[in-house]
């Protein structure tokens, strides 16, 4: 067994050992290489900045039965030392002026800012000033204020609820004056995407393209709130930070981090390593401050062109458009094609994007984590085949990208979601796209749905498998508040088959579930659930549902008493979040 130590203090040319630590991981990565059997390397406390992602290929794969360990320094003892993997640069140099702080920041690209380790949110303004409308290229206003915007080409509109479970960000090109209006021409091809894109009608009503922005972000002169911030990129190569600081904060002694990497690990291929007691930290993703924006259609994915379908809900009353195809957002830790990685004990925060992100693969472990603070989701599992995700406290997330699920797997074999608390997210707690053998057992979700419509505390959708032997189940699960009307706590949607929904307790939702989707459900069962209120479609069950054994109790101190030991089994295993 080989063991390695790393120190923000030490020193690349020591030889790694106790008393004379390496300075960097990537130190360490070679020094991995070099050795065989089980080697374990200990990170001390303190913040270790990474300079470039970290690669791991298949050459830093443990061998013969063994297994490559990155651990906090003390893991699992009482003298376990608080480790943070950051991707962040630390700001400094700030001049006040008119009671903001200014940095002159080079090249350097972030969207998001903390500081004293706390999220603050880019400065912006609900809505577009005065009478808009739409035109080809972008809006007309009778408003005079974005002319008086400081930075216009950096400025961004937000588009929550475009459709009810979406939210698009475009950027702005150029403002100009035009007579007594203003005419806002936006970014290419980005716009012209989203009104190809976002079409629709619903009992009727005829939606077509994004319309007008919910909010606008980023200059300048949105900049009134203690708190906010802006990056005006204006001048290439010499951006300026600006911050409006919240009382108390003095430039001297307060600490503030931009974030400026997008990946801080990256591994390829790499077999049976371990991170253990982790905080990964201070990641962004810049695809959306592009001109091709983030034209969000569901979920974790969003449309970069390409082919688009209308999708016929109700005949002549009904339908939308949607990509053929859509990418993922992606994640500040991502695997691809790994076989046997472990993350125990972790904190994955302040992350521009996903979390923590696995394509393809298998024998992925998640467990015991924590996800708070992220841009998007907590966890995506693409393509993957036997993984557990288990006993992860997951909140705070989908701060900047509001479709975003806490878990979401799609084209999974085997995949295990059991024993997480999902809390406080925009969208959906956990999703599952088509797959199989899918089981979500035994989790918690509270506070689900804050932004967006159209989802659940747990959302399945698809194929599951072709018997109910290897299709999913959804079992023992408790889903608490999911908040926007227009929900379905427990949803099971667009053509999910060979579905088993049994023993779940759902309490206060705007709907406890749904019967009725399009395209139908094909071999679903809903046995033996326990609900404050019946479910859509349950008072004439369709073909393809089986609904036997279910009870709904109005009155929640008699659901609570009769569901007390699903309730007790669900949720988190380990004690107190750390």
């Amino acid at each position: 067994m080989a063991d390695f130590y790393v120190s923000p203090t030490g020193d690349d040319s020591a030889p790694g050992t106790p008393e004379r630590p390496f300075a960097t991981l990537h130190r360490a990565r070679r020094a991995v290489r070099e050795v065989t059997g089980e080697v374990v390397v200990h990170l001390r406390a303190g913040t270790h900045v990474l300079a470039e992602p970290l690669e791991l290929t298949e050459d830093d794969s443990g061998r013969d039965g063994h297994r490559i360990v990155y651990q906090a320094y003390g893991y699992g003892s009482g003298e376990q030392e608080r480790v943070v993997i950051s991707g962040g640069r630390e700001i400094t140099g700030w001049q006040e002026r008119n009671g903001a702080w200014l940095a002159e920041v080079g090249g350097l690209d972030t969207r998001q800012l903390y500081v004293d380790d706390r999220r603050v949110e880019r400065a912006g303004i609900d809505g577009l000033p005065g009478a808009a409308s739409r035109t080809g290229t972008g809006y007309v206003t009778d408003s005079t204020a974005p002319l008086d915007w400081q930075a216009p080409s950096g400025v961004e509109f937000v588009y929550r609820g475009v459709y009810p479970w979406t939210e698009a960000r475009c950027a702005v090109a150029t403002v100009a004056r035009d007579g007594d209006s203003t005419t806002i021409t936006m970014t290419q091809p980005a716009f012209s995407w989203a009104t190809d894109l976002y079409n629709s009608a619903w009992d009727g009503q005829v939606m077509s393209g994004p319309g007008l922005p919910t909010r606008v972000e980023n200059d300048p002169a949105f900049l009134t709130e203690p708190g906010t911030f802006v990056l005006d990129r204006s001048r290439p190569g010499d951006h300026l930070l600006h911050y409006l600081p919240r009382p108390g904060e003095h430039p001297l002694r307060t600490r503030v981090v931009a974030p400026a990497l997008e990946t801080l690990l990256h591994a390829i291929g790499a077999r049976d390593v371990s991170f253990r007691g982790l905080v990964f930290a201070d990641a962004t993703w810049l695809r959306p401050s592009g001109n091709r924006g983030l034209l969000h259609y569901h979920g974790s994915g969003y449309y970069d062109g390409g082919a688009i379908d209308k999708v016929v809900l109700v005949e002549e009353q009904a339908w939308v458009t949607v990509p053929t195809e859509s990418k993922t957002i992606p994640a500040c830790v991502t695997l691809d094609g790994t076989t046997g990685v472990r993350f125990e004990d972790c904190r994955f925060t302040r992350l521009g994007a996903t979390g923590l992100g696995a394509a393809g693969g298998a024998d992925l472990t998640v467990r015991g984590c924590d996800f708070d603070t992220l841009a998007a989701s907590a966890i995506a599992v693409t393509g993957g085949r036997d993984v557990l995700i288990e006993d992860n406290l997951i909140e705070r997330i989908g701060l900047d990208y509001s479709g975003s699920p806490g878990i979401a797997l799609l084209r999974t074999v085997d995949c295990t979601v059991a024993h997480n608390h999902v809390s406080d997210v925009p969208h959906c707690g956990i999703v599952a796209g088509p797959g199989q053998g899918t089981r979500i057992l035994r989790n918690l979700t509270t506070a689900t749905m804050g932004v967006l419509a159209d989802g659940g505390g747990v959302y399945l959708s698809g194929p599951q498998g072709d018997s109910h032997q290897n299709g999913a189940v959804i079992c023992g699960n408790v889903i608490k508040d999911t908040r926007t009307p227009y929900n379905f706590a427990l949803y099971t949607d667009y053509g999910a088959t060979w579905v088993t929904v049994e023993e779940n307790v759902v309490i206060r939702a705007d709907n406890t579930a749904i019967l009725l989707v399009s395209p139908p459900l094909e071999h679903v069962v809903y046995r033996g659930n326990f609900w404050d209120a019946d479910p859509v479609g349950s008072d004439a069950i369709p073909t393809g549902v089986i609904y036997e054994g279910n009870t709904t109790l109005a009155d929640e101190d008699e659901l609570d008493t009769a569901t007390a030991a699903i309730q007790a089994r669900a949720g988190l295993l380990r004690g107190a979040s750390r």
